[in-house]
């Protein structure tokens, strides 16, 4: 998502979802300790075996006989301990100040709810002067992976009009050692889209008499520079892939999987998650098509790809939401929207758990 303009779906939205403000129940602030696990951190993505940092008495343990390993478990309060705060300016000029960690939790814009789930929020409370920025939280893990079986559980996720939110990872020197965009949109855009970002080298390959994904192809060329930082992507046909009609369902899960082969990635929604998944002994061979397929035909993983920190984050306007907010149906300018606090009641990650499996 990052360092780039990102694409502009070939299908924004010609109107804001209606009925928005019905969306959930109201979100419980709470600082509890029920969850969390503290992960080592070393910039290892594929140690063959968890340490004993890696199984606490709170981490799920996985089938011997699984060719995936649990190395690493996210949840509740180990993504305010184990993940960093980044503070600095918005490196996608978007309308936001990140906050450091103890500002997130004073203002109430990360903490986990009662119900044990992680939320990251921009501040929906605080009266904005148009072309100002309002307070956001961006994320991203301590320990840096270079494969791997990333399976990412979300209830809901940001979305409204100026809101740019995205999961995603990312190397150092970009785009040199590449970038996953795993969910990612702007405004209230129908679908998801997935992308990557990449140093000179790589293009999609897409075999149109075989097809093996169940999304669009947008773009073939990964390679990102000044000129053109589109990326490879594919869009989603699925509403409820993104934004409100994922939130509807009490969102579901984004898996992806990492490796010398290419990176592919599979989308459940909330009833459709596959009992593998669940029981921590997770099998993509018996997950059907991906929604999106990256294979290293035309691309090699291991030098394009690596030591990749994940990444959540809302930034509001900036380089994707700027330039596409005079399409997406929304009223006025981007920055009036950034000055209105009730466009961000739904600006909010809900977050059940992260789960990280060795390869």
């Amino acid at each position: 998502m990052r360092l780039h303009l990102s694409l502009v779906l070939t299908a924004l939205p010609l109107f804001v979802l209606a009925g928005k403000f019905h969306e959930f129940q109201p979100l419980r602030a709470r600082h509890g300790g029920r969850f969390g696990r503290h992960p080592s951190p070393t910039i290892s993505a594929n140690t063959p075996n968890a340490t004993s940092d890696d199984c606490d008495d709170d981490t799920p343990t996985t089938n011997s006989t699984s060719k995936y390993k649990l190395v690493d478990f996210y949840q509740g309060e180990s993504f305010l301990n184990d993940w960093n705060f980044f503070s600095s300016a918005d490196p996608t000029h978007g309308n936001v100040n990140y906050q450091t960690k103890d500002n997130a939790i004073a203002k109430k814009l990360a903490f986990v709810d009662a119900n044990g789930a992680a939320t990251l929020a921009v501040d929906d409370f605080s009266n904005v002067a148009v072309g100002g920025k309002r307070d956001s939280v961006r994320i991203s893990s301590k320990k840096k992976y270079n494969n791997g079986l990333f399976i990412a559980d979300f209830f809901s996720m940001p979305h409204g009009c100026s809101v740019w939110p995205a999961y995603w990872s990312v190397g150092p020197n970009w785009p040199s050692a590449g970038e996953i965009d795993i969910l990612e949109g702007v405004h209230e855009q129908p679908t998801n889209q997935y992308t990557l970002h990449t140093s000179a080298g790589c293009q999609l390959s897409v075999n149109k008499n075989e097809p093996n994904v169940r999304s669009n192809v947008i773009n073939t060329q990964c390679a990102s520079s000044g000129n053109d930082n589109r990326g490879c992507a594919f869009s989603d046909p699925d509403p409820e892939s993104y934004g409100h009609e994922f939130n509807m369902i009490s969102g579901g899960v984004f898996a992806h999987l990492w490796d010398s082969n290419g990176i592919k990635i599979w989308r459940f929604s909330r009833p459709n998650i596959p009992a593998d998944i669940a029981a921590k002994n997770p099998d993509p061979s018996k997950w059907g098509t991906p929604v999106a397929n990256f294979p290293s035909t035309n691309c090699d993983m291991a030098s394009h790809f690596f030591e990749h920190n994940l990444v959540i984050d809302t930034t509001l306007c900036g380089d994707f939401g700027g330039p596409t907010y005079s399409s997406s149906g929304c009223p006025g300018t981007c920055e009036q929207a950034v000055a209105n606090p009730d466009n961000f009641k739904f600006a909010k990650w809900r977050i059940n758990y992260i789960s990280v499996y060795s390869i």
